[in-house]
């Protein structure tokens, strides 16, 4: 396995985001992508990343190949990373070389973790409304909410999304309108569904690598967030909801 990224800051800027939610993870090399799919410690959340080969200056895969790394110093690594290096991957006997390639040459290696052999399975999920909408959009309704509450309701109504946190004293609501950056999918129905504004938080730092994102609810029921550059990468997260006994 031999790999080469030119734009370094699509690797660095997904562990950083990642690392937040899970301590140590599992990549997948195979010949088309750099995988990883995780649950964090508290099995609220999963991670989903794709970063594909085509974005990659060098992509040299022989067999699909699996390797386990501490995130938190994989971060501290890839942090040292500018955008006019060259970032390349190989893996060795000792672990997984990490090269930073520009005005010098620094090396870098990272001892591989023993991960359990179970595969985590991304779960199928079927959604009746899919929202797309400009990235800081959503970042700064989760920002909003957060200021009053640590859950945030995602609601919809005919022609509307709607973002509602209340604490003991305080209240917010953000109304988001379908237009030319915004399209709502479904959504004929009202629908409502509680999430955690904590991993949200951790969750919109995927704005740094997509100016879109996608959502996906129902209520009640597991909720998606997607960033995507095409050709390039996914970053996608599932994140459990918060249901409140009556």
């Amino acid at each position: 396995m031999k790999l080469t990224l030119a734009e370094p800051g699509l690797l660095k800027e997904s562990i950083s985001i990642i690392s937040d939610l899970v301590t140590e993870a599992r990549f997948k090399v195979t010949k088309e992508a750099v995988e990883l799919v995780a649950m964090d410690p508290a099995n609220v959340a999963m991670v989903v990343f794709k970063l594909f080969g085509s974005s990659f200056t060098e992509y040299e895969v022989k067999e699909d190949t699996q390797w386990g790394v501490h995130l938190g110093n994989f971060k501290q690594i890839l942090r040292r990373a500018s955008p006019n290096d060259m970032l390349h991957l190989e893996l060795e006997r000792e672990g997984l070389k990490i090269q930073l390639r520009g005005g010098t040459v620094r090396t870098f290696t990272l001892p591989l973790v023993e991960l359990e052999e179970r595969e985590q399975k991304v779960p199928e999920l079927k959604f009746p409304i899919t929202i797309t909408m400009p990235s800081t959009v959503l970042a700064n309704a989760i920002e909003d909410a957060g200021i009053v509450a640590e859950s945030v309701a995602f609601e919809t109504e005919p022609g509307k999304f709607i973002v509602r946190a209340s604490g003991d004293l305080s209240s917010a609501r953000i109304e988001i309108a379908p237009g030319d950056t915004i399209k709502i999918q479904g959504g004929d129905e009202k629908i409502a569904a509680k999430y955690s504004i904590e991993y949200l938080k951790k969750m919109i730092g995927g704005s740094k690598l997509s100016q879109e994102v996608s959502l996906a609810f129902n209520k009640d029921y597991p909720l998606r967030i997607m960033f995507k550059e095409m050709d390039k990468l996914i970053l996608s997260f599932i994140l459990a909801p918060r249901v409140e006994n009556e």
